[in-house]
């Protein structure tokens, strides 16, 4: 991406296009927060993906928030992707997607 552009996600200010029930909750303890997303992960592997991606969200665990997006992208769920993507802070991933989705909107006005 250009580094001249746009920061696209500066473009929506406060919560933009995630809910703000999708934030991440504050407070969970350390020990707490690990123990969900170990279940998270055994989940995730189990195929459980959605409640997985519920406690990934619950918890702010970036690295399953990215296998969860990853997951969405390769099912072709592309806004699902990206909004996992974003939760995580995963610009690297998220930007060819919103990219994409900028492409699409710019032939779809054109």
């Amino acid at each position: 991406m250009d580094s001249n552009a746009l920061d696209d996600f500066a473009r929506f200010p406060g919560e933009g296009l995630i809910k703000s029930a999708d934030e991440p909750l504050g407070g969970i303890q350390d020990d707490r927060k690990a123990a969900l997303n170990r279940k998270g992960n055994e989940l995730f592997n189990q195929g459980d993906i959605e409640t997985a991606r519920r406690i990934f969200v619950t918890t702010g665990y970036s690295d399953g928030l990215t296998r969860t997006g990853d997951w969405y992208a390769q099912k072709g769920k592309l806004l699902e992707a990206l909004k996992m993507y974003y939760l995580a802070h995963n610009r690297r991933k998220a930007d060819p997607i919103i990219e994409k989705l900028a492409k699409l909107i710019s032939m779809t006005i054109s």
